[in-house]
């Protein structure tokens, strides 16, 4: 692809590796298109939506004009798919920080799991993880918990337009989602814990989806430099 194809515009389809942060992808872009294609050090660049470095999965990243189109994009539809650990919580309702608390789950079955899915459908209200990035008091949220503050977070609406299980091996079960923008991931695991009278964390997220857009014709970023080189 020419410098003039990445300013006219481009979405890059990218699959984000597991420990990258999105800002970290969109850097490495950056350098690999400023140095090996020749674009002027100052070209427009940006990701349409978070992935946290904990998850893998598809990550858009917008060049030149098409800058622009972020804001529509981050508005779509994310299909995500991913383990849910039940019987244990953490802080940060993922794998970040370690489990705080033990939670019986003898009396969970395939039945229960089921008929709790159900309560996750449609328009739900949800809190952010106190681990997020949202901001509150001009500090992100992150900044209190790490600081050991209490912090009082307010619900948000939040729509989850389907809810599937894909595999049940106690402590572990395997879903498939499909939610608006601003849906927490970590937060449906911590909730549908609760909802089951137990507790669950996030222990594996992938994004597969955003909009039409599909990780299956995504690229890895070591390919997408590969490539790079193989076309200088």
């Amino acid at each position: 692809m020419t410098p003039e194809e990445y300013l006219e515009g481009q979405v890059l389809l990218i699959d984000k590796p597991l420990k990258w942060s999105s800002f970290q992808a969109v850097n490495k872009l950056k350098y690999l298109l400023i140095n090996k294609v020749g674009l002027p050090k100052k070209f427009k660049i940006g990701h349409a939506g978070t992935l946290d470095p904990l998850a893998s999965g598809l990550l858009l990243i917008c060049t030149g004009k098409f800058t622009k189109r972020i804001a529509e994009l981050q508005g779509q539809a994310k299909e995500y798919t991913g383990t849910f650990y039940i019987g244990a919580t953490t802080p940060s309702y993922d794998l970040e920080t370690e489990i705080d608390a033990t939670f019986p789950t003898a009396h969970i079955d395939e039945d229960l799991i089921h008929e709790t899915v159900k309560q996750f459908l449609g328009e739900i209200d949800q809190k952010p993880p106190i681990f997020s990035a949202i901001k509150k008091d001009g500090k992100r949220l992150y900044e209190h918990a790490r600081a050991g503050e209490e912090v009082e977070i307010t619900s948000r609406k939040t729509t989850i337009h389907e809810f599937e299980i894909t595999r049940i091996a106690l402590p572990e079960i395997d879903f498939r989602v499909v939610c608006s923008k601003g849906t927490y991931i970590r937060s449906l695991a911590y909730d549908f814990g609760k909802a089951m009278n137990s507790g669950s964390h996030l222990t594996v997220l992938r994004r597969t989806k955003i909009g039409d857009y599909d990780v299956k014709n995504a690229i890895d970023v070591t390919l997408f430099e590969d490539n790079l080189k193989s076309n200088s």
